[in-house]
């Protein structure tokens, strides 16, 4: 039972002395209170964890739950009709690992139910739970990381409790493994020693500098399309706009760039669950950082009913097809433009190994991945996954 790991919360801690505003979330959202919320129809979930003990140099970030809600339930619903719920607090197990499985129970049965977790609070560690929680599910996925760093740690083995600085270590050595792409973006190259960039290099994955989407935040966009599951260090935004982390930075991402991704986060079809980490109190400017957060979580909220479900399907009046060749490639790519949203997928044929029957895999791509096909060159992005696919 979901209620046996979720504590429930009392709203009147942090509601305004006179109340909300019908059209505030805080009147709209459904909480663990006094009994367990119906969960039929329900599309968002919120959680929060109160766990810090691996949280490196940033004890306290297990506190912050209460801020980050009280601003969040004091904004204005979108233009959408919200079906929220707040499920409560997943408390600080006997160890470490209780907590953690504690997590990936919740998180695993939210979705099964199609709900979407909305996770906040406590250490970048608790990213391994999220991810545990996507084991039984029977297929690869991708996981999406905003952080200034990778998080990995080569003297950390798959036996070892996973830190906040070390996390990607328990998610790649985890097995059984049902990893398949892992995105970074926002790292800082001066945070990120030359090894770890060519480890993920040598396994294919999606890394991708600050620099990169400086005044360009669109960029973004296609990359948090392919997530299954995203997760945000908090310290990948600027210390000017997130000062509420022992370990900001001076810089990162500004506040309204990150607000930006999570509406792309949110109005991802692919994207089953989010968590927000490593939000520290004790740090905080005038809740400048809860309330920041508030603001992002309310994007990826707005970004979800937004959705238009324009994954390719098998309706091919809904897309404009492309082609185009490589230069030494011996596939034709099929690129789809959706007819709804302008947005791009390449098609990446599976290695013709054993069966005739060809397969493809469509990964989001943007509209300069289509013009460099035309000009004959492999986007990146098509190399990375077919080499991955090869694996």
């Amino acid at each position: 039972m979901l209620q046996d790991f979720l504590s429930p919360i009392n709203p009147s801690k942090f509601e305004p002395e006179n109340g909300y505003y019908n059209s505030q979330l805080g009147a709209k959202i459904i909480c663990h209170h006094n009994s367990f919320p119906d969960l039929a129809n329900v599309q968002l979930a919120i959680i929060g964890v109160l766990e810090d003990r691996k949280a490196i140099q940033n004890e306290g970030c297990a506190n912050g739950v209460e801020q980050i809600r009280a601003f969040l339930y004091q904004l204005n619903e979108g233009d959408f009709q919200s079906n929220i719920v707040d499920l409560g607090n997943i408390l600080p197990g006997e160890t470490l690992r209780d907590t953690h499985y504690a997590l990936k129970v919740v998180t695993a049965s939210l979705l099964k139910k199609s709900i979407i977790p909305i996770i906040i609070g406590g250490g970048h560690d608790l990213c391994y739970a999220q991810y545990w929680a996507y084991e039984n599910l029977d297929k690869k996925v991708d996981l999406l990381s905003f952080d200034a760093h990778f998080d990995l740690d080569a003297s950390v083995d798959e036996h070892q409790i996973p830190n906040s600085q070390s996390y990607l270590n328990s998610i790649i050595l985890h097995e059984p493994n049902f990893l398949f792409n892992f995105s970074n973006i926002g790292y800082q190259t001066y945070y990120v020693n030359q090894e770890s960039i060519q480890l993920m290099d040598k396994m294919y994955f999606d890394i991708h500098r600050l620099g990169e989407f400086r005044n360009k935040i669109q960029e973004s966009e296609p990359i948090i399309r392919n997530a299954d599951l995203i997760s945000v260090d908090i310290s990948a935004v600027k210390m000017a706009d997130a000062p509420g982390n022992a370990n900001a930075h001076p810089n990162g991402f500004y506040g309204e760039e990150m607000c930006q991704m999570m509406r792309y986060a949110g109005m991802s079809d692919k994207c089953s669950s989010i968590g927000f980490y490593e939000f520290n109190p004790k740090y905080d400017h005038r809740n400048q950082t809860a309330e920041l957060i508030a603001q992002m979580i309310w994007c990826f909220i707005d970004g979800f009913y937004a959705r238009k479900d324009d994954y390719p399907s098998s309706n091919k009046n809904d897309y404009i097809k492309y082609r185009a060749t490589f230069q030494d490639v011996q596939h034709e790519v099929i690129f789809l433009k959706s007819k709804k949203t302008d947005r791009w997928w390449m098609q990446i044929p599976y290695p013709n190994l054993i069966s005739k029957n060809e397969r493809y895999l469509m990964v989001p791509c943007s509209y300069e991945d289509y013009v460099q096909a035309t000009n004959g060159e492999v986007p990146n992005r098509w190399w990375k996954n077919y080499q991955k696919l090869i694996i």
